[in-house]
């Protein structure tokens, strides 16, 4: 995922080349970007397991709100 915001003209390249100019090496950069993009993505799946539980519309399996008749 690093390296392909590396090679395109996205957020990552962008804060990559902050990092540089913060005076980081580049794999002390490179660190960095991996961190920030493992961030967004344990936040998106905790945000989308949230959804899964209590969504509108979205029901688990053995719901005892179900009448059956």
């Amino acid at each position: 995922m690093a390296i392909v915001q590396l090679r395109h003209d996205t957020e990552g390249r962008a804060y990559y080349r902050r990092k540089l100019a913060a005076g980081k090496t580049p794999m002390e950069a490179m660190r960095c970007l991996k961190r920030r993009l493992s961030d967004v993505v344990y936040k998106q799946m905790i945000k989308d397991a949230t959804a899964a539980r209590t969504g509108p519309g979205r029901t688990r399996g053995g719901d005892s709100s179900i009448q059956r008749g």
